[in-house]
């Protein structure tokens, strides 16, 4: 595409097409997915209209809950007050969580050390953000984002309210992000990627319906990260994005500070699940020195043994 399509701070481009990674590494090498990778949807529970598809008989296992793919569910519903931002400038978010009557919801459960999570992507991956935004006392959030390139976006929160029998939700609403929209390619499945001279490689992989490990060893200046700090409770957090339509899975770590068997690095590994199979992008938040990184791959659920090349 030669020229940019010009996108109105009205309409949101839903891209087709899947991009170059912005700010979360460059990877190298690929990765497919492997006979013992899979893994579990959101904290590892299937719902019975999720088992519909298949059991969880060692031939065929049930599909887990893909978050994120609906705005409301169990009577909860993210609102976006800013729906509409300028590509290029770091601009205000504000969004809030309203119950069945309206309401917006004040009293959350701490998850990870924080009462929600806020993830912002691109339709087409290229940019990825994990932001951390605070909580008026009317239940209004609020938080500041840079959204380099134009495009449509999928902003989610993760969350569980601090009500009785309330369960743990991803939500999902779309963002319009105005200005010059030039679509790329989704970078290849890769077993490494690097940001800021760390390398990240990943062994293992996912699949649909069948629970195994994702491997990330941390390296720098090619010696082994030894002394990661913990960043949400944990060594990293990773999150997955299924391409296409943004179905939210987020993985959590085997293991946490402080357990007496955790390392800090420099593997940190988790535990992750396809909801089907078909093209993902894991981003890896990390802290060391002080800083969080993230480093992005890509790979494939569905494809049959793991090969490297």
């Amino acid at each position: 595409m030669n020229t940019g399509l010009k996108i109105t701070a009205f309409a949101a481009a839903v891209a087709a097409t899947f991009g170059t990674a912005y700010g979360v590494g460059k990877g190298v090498g690929p990765v497919a997915a492997g006979e013992q990778s899979a893994g579990h949807g959101r904290h590892g529970e299937v719902s019975e209209k999720e088992a519909a598809g298949g059991g969880h008989s060692g031939h065929r296992a049930a599909s887990p809950a893909a978050g994120g793919l609906q705005t409301s569910e169990s009577g909860y519903t993210l609102t976006l007050e800013t729906p509409r931002v300028a590509a290029g400038d770091r601009t205000p978010l504000r969004f809030s969580i309203q119950d069945e009557d309206g309401r917006k919801v004040t009293a959350y459960e701490r998850e990870h050390g924080k009462e929600l999570h806020f993830i912002v992507a691109s339709r087409d991956l290229t940019v990825y953000r994990h932001l951390h935004p605070t909580r008026a006392a009317d239940g209004t959030w609020s938080t500041s984002a840079d959204l380099p390139a134009a495009g449509g976006y999928r902003a989610f929160a993760d969350f569980k309210p601090a009500k009785k029998g309330a369960e743990a939700l991803t939500l999902g609403a779309d963002l319009a992000v105005s200005g010059t929209y030039a679509p790329a390619g989704l970078p290849a499945p890769a077993a490494t990627a690097e940001v800021d001279g760390y390398e990240v490689t990943l062994t293992g992989g996912l699949r649909r319906g069948k629970s195994g490990e994702l491997r990330l060893n941390v390296a720098k200046d090619g010696k082994p990260v030894t002394d990661l700090q913990p960043y949400l409770g944990a060594y990293g957090h990773l999150v997955a994005l299924r391409s296409g339509d943004l179905a939210y899975l987020h993985v959590h770590p085997n293991g946490e500070p402080g357990d007496g068997a955790t390392e800090p690095g420099p593997e940190v590994s988790f535990t992750a699940t396809a909801p089907s199979s078909g093209t993902y992008r894991l981003f890896l938040d990390f802290q060391h020195d002080g800083k969080v990184r993230t480093v992005a791959f890509t790979v494939e659920a569905g494809k049959g043994t793991a090969h490297a090349h």
